[in-house]
């Protein structure tokens, strides 16, 4: 069983090194008790911290959320209501809003990591919260309310169970969408049809931010794009660098308040765009590329 995971099954003690006897009924419970907050102490224990995510499940990986905002007020209290609480950090990405979008995180999440955004964009918003991340997990999720927090622990199921990328789908067996026009979902089975076929990859979905990785990932996938198209540049990179990438059924919702500002055929061209390039673009002249766009585009600092 991995090293980061173990079953929390009632009566069980999740904590225990696995033995090759089976547990006797008159063993001294003290000596299996255990704070899942704490280190993890006693005979045959592994020396790690476990936060318990469900009943049947406890990790030692600490999680952290990316939200990246702009005039996101009114739908921050149905984002964090469904949040775990045994997330590691939320990091909240500020596109400069000219609402109260900080103050109501704060007030949601006293211990929320504030990153002013410098650049413009959701790439450049998400790259900058990455960096301000100090969980070993990452994942990423709209502040619009259309994501259920509580996939999450499906998310990190998949990554400690062996990916390296969990991949949200809504088209995956179990999955769904409400935002969804037909021109969008038309386009959007275009693109993965020509990602699939250029890449040898296997997606059912293509242009879905709520996706979770390995911040470790970061090392072999460089991002150096600012805009909306991060996400597909994100499930190209993966695929090239050779990650193992699962796709996690996720539902997507409404937004809850507010516009969107995609479009269908101006975000689609920029999605083809990126997509054509990358077929040509090398490693060596991706990192060329990060190097400059990291020069030319300070990061925010976390508050």
């Amino acid at each position: 069983m991995s090293s980061v995971l173990r079953p929390a099954a009632p009566g069980q003690d999740p904590f225990t090194e696995p033995s090759h006897h089976a547990p006797s009924h008159h063993e001294d419970s003290a000596e299996t008790a255990v704070d899942p907050e704490g280190p993890v102490r006693g005979i045959g224990r592994i020396s790690a911290t476990y936060r318990p995510i469900s009943s049947h499940l406890a990790i030692t990986p600490p999680v952290s959320v990316v939200i990246p905002a702009m005039n996101e007020a009114e739908n921050l209290p149905y984002v964090f209501k469904t949040l775990p609480d045994w997330i590691h950090e939320v990091v909240l990405v500020d596109g400069n809003s000219s609402d109260n979008t900080v103050q109501v995180a704060r007030e949601l999440w006293p211990d929320v990591k504030v990153v002013k955004q410098v650049g413009k964009g959701k790439g450049d918003a998400l790259i900058s919260g990455f960096a301000a991340c100090t969980g070993d997990i990452i994942v990423m999720v709209d502040a619009d309310g259309s994501a259920d927090g509580q996939e999450i622990v499906s998310y990190v199921s998949a990554l400690v169970s062996g990916a390296d990328f969990a991949k949200g789908s809504r088209f995956a067996n179990g999955g769904g969408t409400d935002d969804m026009t037909p021109i969008r979902k038309l386009g959007n089975w275009v693109l993965c049809a020509v990602v699939n076929a250029k890449f040898g990859a296997r997606y059912t979905d293509l242009c879905y931010g709520y996706n979770a990785f390995w911040k470790h990932c970061l090392d072999s996938i460089t991002l150096d794009c600012t805009g909306f198209e991060i996400e597909t540049l994100m499930n190209i990179r993966v695929v090239k660098a050779g990650l193992r990438v699962q796709e996690v059924p996720s539902h997507e919702y409404l937004r809850i308040h507010g516009v969107s500002n995609l479009s269908a055929v101006r975000d689609g061209l920029r999605v083809l765009r990126v997509i054509l390039k990358e077929k040509g673009v090398g490693r060596a002249a991706r990192r060329r590329a990060s190097a400059t766009l990291s020069l030319r585009i300070p990061r925010g600092e976390a508050s």
